[in-house]
C-alpha cells in the first residue's frame, strides 16, 4: 500500500504533469488540453492537484476547472491521469478527493464529470441526468455524473458549459 501526498500544482509540475498524461493516456491532446486550461480563464489556482509517491515524484494529476450548469457556476473535473506504473495503487483517488477537498475549502458547490461511470462514483457522483444535468453532444447517459459538494445548495439544472479549450 501506498502513502501518496498531494498538493496544489506549481509551475515546476508543468513538465511532470504533461509526462504523466502523455504516459496514461497515449496521445498529446490530453497533455494539450491540460495546457490550454492552464491559459484560459476557466483555470483556478489551488484546483490543479499533483499526487506524489515518497520520493516526491508525480505519479497523478486531477484538474478542476470553470463551467456552468445552465447559469449556475460550478467545476468540470477533467483530465484525471496517473502514470501507468501506478495504476490501482490509489494515486488517482487521492489526487481527486484533494481536488474535491480543495474545491469545498473554496466554497465550490458544484462539479460534474464526463468520465467512465464504474471510478467516478465512488466520490459521491451521480448520473447527471436525475437532476436535469444534460450536454448539448450526444454521449451516454451514464457517462456524464454530478456531484455536490455543499448539501445545503442542491445541484442546479441545466446544459453543462466546459471551458473553451474541452471543445463541447
Amino acid at each position: 500500500m501506498h502513502t501518496w501526498t498531494t498538493r496544489a500544482e506549481t509551475g515546476a509540475d508543468i513538465p511532470a504533469v504533461r509526462e504523466i498524461n502523455l504516459a496514461a493516456f497515449g496521445t498529446a491532446a490530453e497533455a494539450d488540453l491540460v495546457d490550454a486550461l492552464r491559459a484560459d480563464a476557466s483555470w483556478i489556482e489551488g484546483l490543479s492537484v499533483v499526487c506524489a509517491d515518497a520520493s516526491g515524484r508525480p505519479a497523478g494529476y486531477a484538474l478542476l476547472t470553470r463551467c456552468h450548469v445552465g447559469e449556475a457556476p460550478a467545476l468540470a473535473l477533467a483530465p484525471c491521469a496517473v502514470r501507468p506504473e501506478h495504476q490501482g495503487e490509489g494515486a488517482g483517488s487521492a489526487a481527486v478527493r484533494a481536488a474535491l477537498a480543495a474545491a469545498g475549502r473554496m466554497g465550490e458547490a458544484h462539479v460534474v464529470v464526463l468520465g467512465h461511470p464504474a471510478y467516478y462514483p465512488r466520490f459521491g457522483f451521480t448520473r447527471a441526468s436525475a437532476h436535469g444535468i444534460g450536454l448539448a453532444i450526444d454521449v451516454p447517459d451514464e457517462a456524464l455524473m454530478a456531484l455536490t459538494l455543499d448539501p445545503d445548495r442542491p445541484l442546479p439544472a441545466g446544459t453543462v458549459r466546459y471551458a473553451a479549450p474541452f471543445g463541447i
